[in-house]
């Protein structure tokens, strides 16, 4: 079996608490940083999926690490240092009960709904004729609550989460202003390496001084959903399926397989070669995504490296 990491059971120097997320590990350390362990876990539709994936929290862990340092000019964020290939350390924030879900694209749970005959999301309008995968004529904040583990993130408008009071209007709108802006230069970015940022989603918290950052992950194949650019206009006239590069492949096979997180269902059975194949495609998304070699760090014993290059960090 190969070495993954799907759960973590640190005691780390001036340790407080640990949360446990359907990906990440986040251990308070003193109430002033966050340790976030990127564990090996694979969730699809709000359920973590039986095996982990070798590799897929380095992966995870240095693209958001990568994204947050490219985009620091224009959004704040938590991040302090990467002391290992599957950790981030950085301020300890209180994060807003709401994912920004931003999207350029008639694609995913937005094009199921419009397939339904829905016409708006989120209480934001979609226009008439557009087929699945069709640009917007502007991107959309389609906003969901953040739900508690094993409970599924529901959409919800900003008219709902004003009047219920799950975010102040002052803070929305920055918000809404820092979506935009990662949602700008992630597009750009992805056009530069011939990809198309179809959607994603981003998470922010408020630091112990009051500043809103950018916290947990951006712009991972987790949290978004890219195409190649090259031939899109060609597939989408001809009314082929688009080349994807996101998550998006292991929810289909779930589907295929009977499987969409609702009750009574069942996950299909993970082979050891249908797991070699998530890990080869999301080495491939690395690659894509970044534009450089995926190096895979030594996961001979992934719980001991992490443990001492974090203790290692906290003690300097």
């Amino acid at each position: 079996m190969s070495n993954t990491i799907t759960t973590t059971n640190f005691n780390f120097p001036n340790q407080k608490s640990v949360y446990r997320g359907k990906v990440r590990e986040v251990y308070n350390i003193n109430d002033d940083l966050l340790v976030m362990v990127a564990t090996d876990r694979l969730s699809a539709f709000d359920v973590v999926l039986p095996k982990g994936i070798p590799y897929k929290g380095q992966i995870l862990n240095q693209i958001a690490t990568k994204f947050m340092e490219l985009t620091a000019d224009i959004v704040p964020n938590w991040l302090i240092a990467t002391p290992d290939p599957s950790v981030a350390v950085g301020h300890l924030c209180e994060p807003f009960k709401v994912e920004m879900v931003i999207r350029g694209y008639l694609s995913g749970h937005a094009s199921r709904e419009y397939a339904e005959g829905k016409r708006s999301i989120c209480g934001v309008a979609m226009p008439e004729g557009l087929k699945e995968n069709d640009k917007f004529p502007e991107p959309i904040i389609t906003p969901t609550t953040k739900a508690d583990n094993g409970e599924h993130d529901a959409d919800i408008s900003r008219e709902a989460i004003l009047a219920n009071g799950i975010v102040t209007e002052e803070d929305y709108v920055v918000l809404e202003k820092y979506t935009r802006a990662l949602f700008q230069r992630g597009t750009e970015i992805a056009a530069s390496k011939g990809l198309i940022l179809v959607d994603t989603k981003y998470e922010f918290g408020k630091t112990k001084g009051g500043v809103i950052v950018l916290i947990d992950e951006i712009h991972t194949p987790d949290s978004s959903r890219y195409f190649y650019a090259e031939g899109y206009q060609e597939r989408q006239n001809s009314g082929e399926e688009q080349k994807q590069l996101s998550k998006e492949f292991v929810r289909r096979w779930l589907i295929e397989n009977g499987f969409q997180g609702k009750e009574g269902q069942q996950i299909p059975e993970m082979t050891e070669e249908y797991i070699a194949t998530v890990s080869e495609r999301y080495i491939e998304l690395y690659e894509n995504i970044i534009g450089e070699k995926f190096v895979k760090a030594d996961i001979s014993n992934i719980n001991e490296r992490i443990e001492k290059n974090v203790v290692a960090y906290l003690a300097n």
